[in-house]
């Protein structure tokens, strides 16, 4: 005998009892049967309306066009809303890269009218010469108070102005760097447009206008002259920054650098002399060089001394030292006819400019 539920013959096949039930998978819940196309009318209806039993519901495609279409029209006020925003925001507008020029320098040697100047110490040539008041080293190239520009943020002057100030310590108060050992700590903030001339600078220097290696950094001969005094270098200058165009920023460096030197190999008790070196440098910024933190040079003007006119300032600044005298001659090789050659240009060191012991 069967048990509660069950039909007298058993389970039929097929049914839940035996077999798997094909309609088992099929489940109307609520979203099936509002979906469907069909739908039965309520007896109610039936008796009131005469109406058949099932009645026709809308298709659903058209509310869902409504929301295709409302979502068209949002979707389009939002890339408008984009656009606009895009051409009124100051600081995000894109600018074309334009590729950096070449860096033109000038260096020229300054020629003592007499003897240079030595003593034992470095602190007594500084007492009493013009460089008495500098600073030492970085504390002389101190950061002006940055404001924005048209263009650019109060972050983005703050930015090429670090960046210079930066480029001016590794390349004028480096022990490293003077001494022409390194030239790395240079080259890592070069804009990648002006590698290649720097690389030529300093494996094939020339007197050009292009191609010094002292238009870059300051660089003494280390077969003739060490510092005497790592610390003792006496600095004062300043930066000043201003918007070239939309998309550029420039930094004009002005600063007088004054370094104590002996000749390389003497014993710490020989003659001390100093060496002043005038750099005026003007570095260029795009906004992928303030993203990198690296500088275009545009121009680099140097005045240093007491030197040789005679010497080749090229590669290497080769300092007259403590009881020397300028050899007469002036600079050698000049062409008036090479357009894109400097003039060969040598100045007189002021008695005033060196110490008065």
């Amino acid at each position: 005998m069967g048990g509660p539920g069950e039909p007298p013959e058993g389970a039929a096949e097929g049914g839940p009892g035996g077999g798997e039930d094909e309609y088992r998978s099929v489940v109307f819940d609520e979203s099936f049967v509002r979906a469907a196309r069909l739908q039965e009318y309520s007896a109610e209806e039936r008796m009131a309306d005469h109406a058949p039993a099932v009645r026709r519901r809308p298709p659903l495609h058209r509310a869902l066009t409504r929301q295709v279409l409302v979502l068209v029209v949002l979707i389009a006020i939002a890339f408008g809303t984009a656009i606009y925003m895009g051409v009124r925001q100051p600081y995000g507008s894109p600018q074309a890269r334009r590729p950096a020029e070449p860096l033109r320098m000038t260096v020229i040697p300054l020629a003592p009218t007499g003897k240079v100047p030595g003593a034992a110490e470095a602190s007594e040539l500084y007492a009493h010469s013009p460089a008495a008041p500098y600073d030492i080293g970085a504390a002389g190239i101190p950061l002006p108070a940055a404001r924005n520009t048209a263009h650019f943020s109060d972050s983005e002057v703050v930015t090429a102005l670090t960046t210079a100030k930066d480029y001016i310590v590794r390349s004028s108060l480096y022990p490293e760097v003077l001494t022409g050992r390194q030239a790395n700590p240079v080259r890592a903030l070069i804009d990648a447009d002006q590698l290649d001339q720097f690389d030529q600078s300093f494996d094939h220097p020339a007197a050009d206008g292009r191609h010094a290696a002292t238009g870059w950094a300051v660089r003494f001969d280390p077969a003739r002259v060490q510092l005497a005094d790592d610390g003792a270098i006496h600095v004062q200058g300043d930066l000043q920054a201003a918007e070239s165009d939309a998309g550029t920023l420039e930094v004009t460096a002005d600063h007088t650098f004054v370094y104590a030197l002996r000749p390389t190999g003497a014993a710490h008790d020989a003659l001390t002399s100093l060496f002043t070196v005038r750099r005026e440098v003007t570095f260029r910024f795009t906004r992928d060089d303030l993203r990198t933190h690296q500088v275009q040079l545009v121009t680099s003007y140097v005045q240093a001394g007491p030197l040789a006119c005679a010497e080749d300032s090229a590669a290497y600044l080769r300092p007259l030292l403590a009881g020397q005298t300028a050899r007469t001659g002036g600079p050698a090789g000049t062409d008036p006819y090479e357009t894109d050659s400097p003039a060969a240009l040598c100045g007189t060191l002021a008695a005033g400019a060196q110490p008065k012991v």
